[in-house]
């Protein structure tokens, strides 16, 4: 006889709270020039934040984006008073004691921190992303096992083409004009449903 694990047993909730942040103009630091904290200043970068990067040393990608002001490349060690004015940080030096540091005292200031590869030192993590212009689908495994989430990430990739992305637009811009026509909140938010439904029923965008 096979029992029901009751609500609350069993499988862990995840313990994070999923969201998309608008850093744009927001000041982020990443410690660690390598290239693990390249690729997460530019994904940063990219998302229009203020991004300071502290670390002796860095990558030539890393050297090439500060010298085309997309970043702040600061060519020494941490210190606490990197933090002033942060939104968040990511902490990639690979060094346990160093990113540890940088944890505890972004916690001490009140700053979002990643510690890369730790997620029990992390306040948040970073998914998988499947990016189809204006369209994100985030994939995590609350840390469990990134791999994992990348494999699923890329099953996804075929179900959502690159042309998604021009889809996802004309689908918004059919929505402002759909829920103009609206009195009211009800009719506003039932046009919106309807563009959707007309929009997949002419057929789901294929490459």
């Amino acid at each position: 006889m096979v029992r029901r694990a009751r609500r609350g047993q069993g499988v862990r909730v995840s313990r994070y709270f999923p969201a998309f942040l608008d850093l744009r103009g927001r000041r982020c630091l990443v410690v660690g020039g390598g290239a693990v904290g390249t690729h997460k200043a530019e994904a940063l970068a990219q998302c229009g934040a203020r991004v300071i990067v502290v670390s002796p040393t860095a990558t030539p990608s890393l050297a090439a984006l500060a010298v085309a002001g997309r970043l702040v490349h600061r060519q020494r060690p941490f210190v606490e008073r990197d933090l002033r004015g942060c939104a968040l940080v990511v902490a990639a030096t690979g060094i346990g004691a160093v990113d540890g540091a940088v944890a505890a005292l972004a916690r001490r200031r009140r700053v979002l921190v990643n510690v890369v590869d730790r997620p029990a030192q992390c306040d948040f993590i970073v998914p998988s992303v499947l990016r189809r212009g204006p369209l994100q689908i985030a994939v995590s495994t609350g840390g469990r096992s990134p791999a994992l989430a990348r494999e699923i990430r890329r099953a996804l990739e075929a179900l959502f083409p690159p042309s998604y992305g021009e889809f996802v637009e004309r689908v918004g811009e059919a929505r402002i004009r759909a829920r103009a026509g609206g009195a009211t909140v009800v009719a506003r938010a039932a046009a919106a449903e309807q563009v959707v439904k007309t929009a997949l029923s002419v057929g789901r965008p294929v490459d």
